[in-house]
């Protein structure tokens, strides 16, 4: 199995190096390929369809359909790197039937009163800061849900935002999104580039010492799972009784925006999805533009019915 390890190894290094993958991806990859090597047994069986197909029925007894979506394109992203490498005769996926029905689960949005009384707690916060810490720290956690909700961008992608990805003269955003590809996107609220102008004015220093946009306490890198503490924080504050994520800021973004007759590819774009099957999943959330077609504008409404 040693063989098989040097190459496991020798592929991730292609995909840091070569593909330039962010490191969650890499760690991905790295624990289903090493899942693979302790379901095989010798390096020969490792090669075979016979195995791979046993491998992808276990998968299906373990996980749920995301986690074996995602395990399968590990494995087959690997396998096609061998091939390509000619260190196997034929790629055991060619002949495999990998499909299978995913139930489609609808994202969880946030109600547009809610999102309103979740910003007014915010900035109401910052007016009762009552040292420089709290007002820091509000200044901060204003600029971080303002972008979120403005952009709908991830909050892995937020969290990794470098200063210079930021440009508040032309009100741009460069976001690195999933597999490396890129999007720039506009600022179109003057509230929101005022609440990153005093944000980057009040944190210039902490930037420069810690290399990213957004730092915490210890001038490091502020991390989705504190961005998480906040949000509940913040919501708890508000009395709203909604578990709210930072993707729900996201899911609220797109939705909201298809119920204002905005081309759902140009969301798809926003959002930075290689599909536009996967940002039709909103069609279905946004209820509130079609109850309105039908209850106001359906045709059976100039309809009168003469009785008698």
């Amino acid at each position: 199995m040693n063989a098989l390890k040097d190459y496991v190894k020798e592929y991730i290094e292609y995909c840091k190096y070569r593909k330039r993958l962010d490191n969650k991806t890499l760690k991905a990859y790295q624990i289903d390929l090493n899942q693979y090597l302790l379901f095989c047994t010798n390096l020969t069986d490792c090669m075979s369809k016979d195995i791979v197909d046993q491998f992808i029925t276990t998968l299906h007894k373990q996980y749920k359909p995301k986690t074996i979506k995602r395990k399968i394109a590990s494995l087959k992203a690997f396998f096609h790197y061998m091939e390509y490498k000619e260190f196997l005769n034929e790629n055991p996926f060619s002949k495999l039937d990998i499909h299978f029905r995913e139930a489609k689960l609808l994202p969880k949005t946030i109600p547009f009163h809610s999102i309103q009384v979740f910003l007014s707690t915010l900035y109401a916060q910052k007016e009762l800061a009552k040292s420089n810490y709290q007002l820091r720290c509000s200044i901060r956690d204003i600029a971080v849900v303002e972008l979120l909700f403005a952009t709908g961008m991830r909050v892995s992608e937020l969290c990794s935002l470098k200063p210079a990805d930021i440009d508040l003269k032309s009100n741009n955003i460069l976001i690195y999104g999933k597999g490396a590809k890129e999007r720039i996107l506009q600022i179109g609220n003057a509230e929101v580039i005022s609440a990153l102008i005093l944000y980057q004015e009040t944190f210039q220093k902490d930037m420069e010492v810690c290399g990213y946009f957004f730092v915490n306490r210890l001038q490091h890198k502020l991390s989705d799972q504190s961005v998480r503490f906040m949000i509940n924080r913040y919501a708890e504050l508000a009395g709203i009784d909604q578990h709210i994520t930072p993707h729900m800021f996201r899911h609220s973004f797109a939705t909201l925006l298809l119920e204002q007759d905005v081309d759902i590819r140009y969301i798809q774009r926003m959002l930075g999805h290689s599909s536009i099957s996967t940002t039709e999943i909103y069609t279905h959330v946004s209820n509130v533009k079609q109850k309105d077609i039908l209850f106001h504008k359906h045709p059976r409404n100039l309809i009168v019915i003469n009785e008698g």
